[in-house]
């Protein structure tokens, strides 16, 4: 499926130096949310599904995605 992402409102985290190795968040219709690298804005972006974005974020809230050590 291709998702129209021109026009999208993309942004980074507050938390975000602004600087290199940032990603860029969008809220889509129906409740989708597309994430992309913001040194390649016109590259590809991913697109997560509602419940996939609940389950990702809450897997980092809760550290599930720490790399090894």
């Amino acid at each position: 499926m291709n998702t129209d992402l021109s026009g999208v409102n993309w942004f980074k985290s507050s938390h975000s130096s602004g600087q290199t190795d940032c990603v860029e968040v969008a809220w889509l219709d129906g409740g989708e949310v597309g994430v992309r690298d913001s040194k390649n804005p016109t590259g590809p972006a991913l697109i997560f599904k509602p419940g996939e974005w609940d389950a990702f974020t809450a897997g980092v809230m809760a550290g599930e995605l720490q790399r090894p050590a």
